[in-house]
């Protein structure tokens, strides 16, 4: 079911990740998704398992969700898989087997590609388990917009961009995900229950069997825009000038903490990256 998504989805908490600064969640989740397209070999991605762990142990959030949000990503993960398992490159020298398809062509499946095809998996996962639990998952949309508005406050200072606009539009645009899958989940049970097949049939047959499904949608993310900026308008909300804020953000301890622990995590697997690989252990 389409319910099933957690995109964008805050959970509420009080856990150690719930309580940090919102920039210091901003920043260090660019840092940490720098560092997991870093990481190169199995030993590296290990530690990225161990790292996601521990996150998700302090942020306190049912492990049933991170299930659901690996579950989304499953057809792009098989895909990923087999595309590396069965590439064949020059520097692949320990052939597990080959098959040959209707003696067209023959694939080549390497010791090498498979530890690339479930490092490149276990940095998929990674990245959207690390980067939603670090924003979206343990981050409220009101913090969310102050911490992209004040970390990107130098960009409207040198070049006049309009930095609160744009903070304010990524924390709505994030907090209707989950309001526009459940508004399609509706609309398809509704499509469902008047005779509408979206499960069988040919590819053509599924996509006009969406038509009528993608019509309302549009309608209801239409209305939901006007009455949102109907609402903001009876507030008296023009911008960010002259706005005042109920909570001034400052840093605590834990968040210099997280920040040496983000560090730690860099190094390591900088660290990491540099042992050879594990195919190059096993057949030395």
């Amino acid at each position: 079911m389409l319910t099933d998504i957690t995109l964008g989805q805050y959970f509420a908490g009080e856990s150690f990740l719930h309580k940090l600064d919102p920039r210091v969640k901003i920043i260090s989740a660019v840092v940490l998704l720098v560092f997991i397209f870093l990481a190169s070999n199995a030993f590296s991605v290990l530690f990225l398992i161990c790292i996601t762990g521990a996150l998700i142990a302090f942020s306190r959030i049912p492990f049933s969700t991170f299930l659901q949000s690996i579950k989304m990503l499953s057809f792009i993960l098989i895909i990923s898989f087999l595309f590396i398992a069965f590439g064949y490159s020059e520097e692949y020298t320990h052939k597990l087997f080959e098959v040959n398809v209707f003696d067209l062509f023959t694939l080549r499946v390497f010791a090498e590609s498979i530890e690339k095809a479930v490092v490149m998996n276990i940095r998929i996962i990674s990245l959207i388990l690390i980067t939603s639990l670090v924003l979206t998952y343990t981050t409220s949309p009101i913090e969310l917009t102050d911490g992209i508005e004040r970390v990107l406050t130098p960009l409207n200072k040198l070049f006049g961009l309009p930095v609160h606009d744009f903070a304010m539009i990524m924390s709505i645009a994030l907090r209707f995900i989950p309001t526009l899958l459940e508004e399609t989940d509706k609309i398809m049970s509704a499509q469902s229950a008047r005779g509408a097949d979206f499960k069988n049939g040919s590819i053509m047959q599924r996509v006009k069997a969406l038509l009528p499904v993608f019509i309302p949608l549009l309608i209801s993310s239409f209305r939901r825009a006007i009455e949102l900026a109907t609402a903001m308008e009876c507030r008296c909300y023009h911008g960010g000038d002259g706005r005042t804020k109920m909570k001034r953000l400052k840093l605590v301890k834990r968040d210099y903490c997280f920040c040496v622990f983000v560090g730690v995590v860099a190094v390591a697997i900088v660290a990491l990256n540099m042992l050879p690989d594990l195919t190059q252990l096993i057949y030395r």
